[in-house]
């Protein structure tokens, strides 16, 4: 007689012959805890690979929209001018409030100052109806600010502040600058090209108007340099994987990559110990920004 064979399942006895064990699908229900681990290990490669590729993702997207606001303040500067029979907007130093021949109520291209303290000019945004290219930038408060721009001093962050109001500021050389213009030059360049209208540009896409501004320096809205002086006393922002943001008078906006490590400074209080000095072997950055901010007339 035949022996039969029985499948059992569990721990059940089979009532004859020989047995044959297997798992019941409730029971093999489920991952080893090997397989697991492969899973995570997948998981946190991928990780590793992605993280950084959506990092510079972002990264570029505020780089692009920095751009984009630099460039529309070129343009609303741009409608002034042809508003006002080709005079540019007047870039004032801080305190300079009357100018002869002045006749808008709010003469300067921007007004507020800003600092480390918990003053109101560094969150107050009335900066912009009171501004002369403001409503030419629809009064738009976003426009003047750098979406990578999160610098805060430690008394900021305290108070709750998210971020300050600007980023950017206009070259010293583009503009009326009150009493820094002396027989038609400005006193920190006077070797140099002052252009108070845009006839003066002999080659407007060259000269750069607005750009990134770094946070240590930023204060008022009148970027300046002495081009003789192999020193930054303003410095650039390099908030764009090491570049700032310029828009040019042509009305066209880029980002500028920088070169020396003496013009990359962390954007936190304190991270440009200005007046920064400047090498003789690592002038490439301040040559290419004086180059761009006007041209030698001497």
């Amino acid at each position: 007689m035949k022996t039969q064979n029985h499948i059992v399942f569990g721990d059940q006895p089979a009532r004859g012959g020989r047995t044959f064990r297997f798992l019941s699908r409730k029971q093999r229900q489920g991952f080893t805890l090997m397989e697991l681990l492969v899973v995570v290990a997948v998981v946190l490669i991928l990780a590793g690979l992605l993280l950084p590729a959506l990092a510079r993702s972002k990264a570029r997207a505020l780089s692009i929209m920095c751009r984009n606001n630099t460039k529309q303040l070129a343009f609303a500067w741009t409608l002034y001018s042809d508003d006002n029979s080709g005079r540019l907007a007047y870039n004032l130093p801080p305190g300079q409030n009357i100018l002869s021949g002045a006749t808008l109520p709010a003469p300067n291209w921007i007004n507020n100052v800003m600092n480390w303290e918990l003053t109101p000019g560094n969150t107050n945004i009335d900066f912009v109806n009171q501004s002369i290219i403001g409503d030419y930038a629809s009064r738009n408060a976003n426009v003047y600010h750098c979406p990578s721009d999160t610098a805060l001093s430690p008394a900021q962050k305290a108070a709750g502040w998210v971020q300050r109001v600007r980023s950017y500021s206009m070259n010293e050389m583009v503009g009326d600058p009150g009493s820094f213009l002396q027989n038609g030059m400005n006193i920190f360049n006077p070797g140099y090209q002052q252009f108070l209208k845009e006839s003066d540009f002999r080659d407007p896409s060259s000269v750069f108007v607005f750009l990134d501004e770094h946070p240590d320096s930023i204060e008022d809205g009148f970027f300046a340099n002495t081009a003789t002086d192999l020193e930054w006393k303003h410095l650039p922002a390099s908030y764009h994987n090491n570049g700032g943001s310029f828009a040019f008078a042509d009305g066209h906006a880029e980002i500028h990559r920088w070169q020396c490590g003496s013009t990359i400074c962390p954007p936190v209080p304190g991270g440009a110990p200005l007046p920064i000095t400047i090498s003789p072997n690592d002038t490439t950055d301040f040559d290419w920004v004086t180059k761009h901010s006007s041209f030698s007339v001497r």
